[in-house]
């Protein structure tokens, strides 16, 4: 039992304050309360005062004015102003029919005891020990971060799935005393929100008692084909944190490039250190971005914050794939100069992100990079301090090497050092260069580079296949399937402006188009994963009731999405443009075609 347990109980008389230990609060209740009801206020106000940590308790070192009242809102279960007290009456109705002996989980002991701990919280966060809710640290872990364009913090706090009850998102005020009831009453509460839960322990010097946490960092990861579905990250196996930069191009909302971060992630089994560098398929990239599957985003939907801003859990084969293959951009995975408890602060902030964070993205005020220092900014204090605030990727990365966050001395100096070890994914220009060059030399193709031979339409391309030997039919098969790649992405991208921009162009579409929204409906999960969990009981960071319920839906969604996108296949080709569907089923034939004519060419029956 704690010191703070064994002070003596609060003693309470109708209209008489009498004196109490030190670390108890001082009560007046009303001259008129009926003895009946006056005892059980004493019950309730003993039990409550009981639970409060000692600080919390010496800082409430006035009387406190306490009455049940008749006239408050609808919905409002309490109030709190001036050092005076007022709950609502059926709280004390409900409370004196609990059963006997109280238990703190029924719900009448509850919601008063909430109900009571709540304004004690506002009364705490007004004295002169308090302030919680005009704690810098305290907004930052609470969800209202810094502008990027102005000084002072944003007025909305868009962290609002998984909430425990919305009503915290009203205020900063509100939000201390919301959590706080949670922090004395909930056991789970350190391990659904353990930053707070940190915080609180270190404002308070105490640790509260706590429940047996779900092992691991649930995420849910988006994958393209295979794969998809729920994964729980082992804080300790991380060995590093990168500043992953995707390079920009040509196009006009690319150009900037695109901010991610990396978890250098273990094998199981293998021991933390550089050897885990090696474990390509067990790293996982964290990826703000505006829309599932976005590639490329409407300039017009990014200027005015129409696209949903959420953390994506990503393999990071599947965004090597992506930007490399098919966007032709680079990859800078520059590692964080951070401590072991800041790397596992890192991944513990971005789980309470990808369950809890559901923004706005912008352009210029809220991108991948303002999104990303924010991460960065929120989960360590130390960069915090650090002047790291850009909105360009390329800006956020210059700062952090300026400020010496970059740990520059364990890139190798060597390019095709950073290459083989995996600081650097080169894009396949090159390779579809190469490929080219062998197409150019053979059929005498006048196009300077492979960027230009894919710019040509798929029929243009079509009349040099019959005349490729076995060298140019195998380079052009290489350089075909790149083509596809790119269609496809093209085509996705069509649909989804189509479908959102555009609702009426779909009106008449019948069965494909309706399979087509629950198609984007089911990738839109994997953006928001707390949708998983709607009607599920819990807040914070999913435990171990919920992850079988998480595991379940979002398997058989992937699945469901799976078979959806074979069978939308066929059926959306009617949805797109004449031109994009001519593009991609021409660059589709010429495939065809080479392999053909490689068959011929070896030999082999068609």
């Amino acid at each position: 039992m704690r010191p703070w347990r064994c002070l003596a109980a609060v003693l309470f008389s109708a209209g008489t304050l009498l004196p109490v230990a030190r670390a108890a609060p001082v009560f007046r209740l009303d001259e008129g309360m009926p003895p009946p009801e006056a005892a059980a206020t004493r019950q309730l106000l003993d039990e409550a005062t009981s639970r409060l940590p000692t600080a919390w308790a010496q800082a409430l070192d006035h009387p406190i004015d306490f009455a049940w009242r008749d006239d408050l809102p609808e919905g409002v279960h309490g109030r709190a102003h001036a050092w005076r007290i007022g709950l609502r009456r059926e709280l004390l109705q409900a409370w004196m029919a609990r059963p006997a002996p109280a238990d703190a989980d029924d719900t009448a002991t509850r919601a008063a005891l909430a109900a009571m701990l709540h304004e004690l919280a506002h009364l705490y966060d007004r004295s002169r020990s308090g302030r919680l809710s005009r704690d810098p640290r305290l907004l930052d872990l609470a969800g209202w971060q810094e502008a990027a364009w102005r000084p002072g913090r944003r007025g909305r706090n868009d962290f609002r799935d998984r909430s425990p009850d919305p009503y915290e998102l009203r205020s900063p005020r509100e939000y201390v005393a919301v959590n706080l009831e949670h922090y004395l009453l909930d056991p789970q509460y350190p391990c659904r929100r353990p930053a707070l839960a940190a915080y609180f322990d270190a404002n308070f010097g105490t640790t509260m008692p706590r429940a047996d946490c779900a092992p691991g960092l649930p995420f849910v990861r988006d994958a393209v084909r295979g794969g998809a579905g729920p994964e729980l990250v082992d804080p300790a196996r991380i060995h590093a944190v990168d500043y992953l930069l995707a390079e920009g191009n040509e196009r006009p909302m690319s150009r900037w490039g695109h901010s991610m971060l990396r978890l250098v992630v273990c094998a199981p089994g293998r021991p933390r250190g550089p050897d885990c560098r090696l474990d390509l398929q067990h790293h996982l990239v964290l990826s703000f971005r505006a829309f599932v599957d976005d590639v490329q985003i409407s300039s017009w939907r990014g200027l005015t914050g129409s696209y949903p801003s959420r953390l994506f859990a990503l393999p990071l084969g599947q965004v090597v794939d992506e930007y490399t293959k098919v966007e032709l951009r680079g990859l800078r995975s520059v590692p964080l100069d951070l401590e072991r408890d800041e790397i596992e602060a890192l991944a513990a902030r971005a789980a309470q992100l990808h369950w809890n964070y559901d923004g706005r993205y912008f352009f210029v005020g809220n991108n991948c990079a303002v999104e990303t220092w924010r991460l960065l900014h929120d989960a360590v204090p130390r960069l915090a301090a650090m002047d790291l605030q850009s909105i360009t990727p390329k800006g956020l990365l210059a700062r952090l090497r300026r400020s010496g966050a970059t740990d520059e001395a364990a890139i190798p100096a060597a390019p095709e050092d950073r290459v083989r070890l995996g600081y650097y994914f080169a894009p396949a220009n090159a390779t579809y260069d190469g490929m080219y060059a062998v197409v150019r030399e053979e059929l005498a193709t006048p196009q300077a580079d492979a960027a230009a031979w894919l710019e040509l339409d798929p029929e243009a391309r079509r009349v040099v296949l019959p005349r490729a030997g076995l060298r140019a039919a195998a380079a052009l098969l290489v350089l075909e399937s790149a083509a596809v790649r790119r269609e496809e992405a093209l085509a996705r991208d069509e649909l989804k402006r189509r479908w959102l921009d555009e609702p009426k162009a779909l009106a008449g579409a019948g069965d494909v188009a309706e399979a087509l929204r629950e198609f984007l409906r089911l990738g839109g999960a994997f953006s928001r994963p707390a949708s998983w969990l709607d009607g599920v009981p819990g807040y914070g960071l999913p435990q171990a009731e919920e992850r079988e319920v998480l595991e379940r839906r979002a398997v058989a969604d992937a699945a469901a999405r799976e078979r959806q996108a074979q069978a939308l296949e066929t059926g959306v080709r009617g949805l797109l443009s004449p031109r994009r569907r001519a593009a991609l089923e021409g660059a589709e034939r010429n495939l065809e075609l080479l392999g053909e004519r490689l068959r011929e060419l070896a030999g082999e029956p068609s």
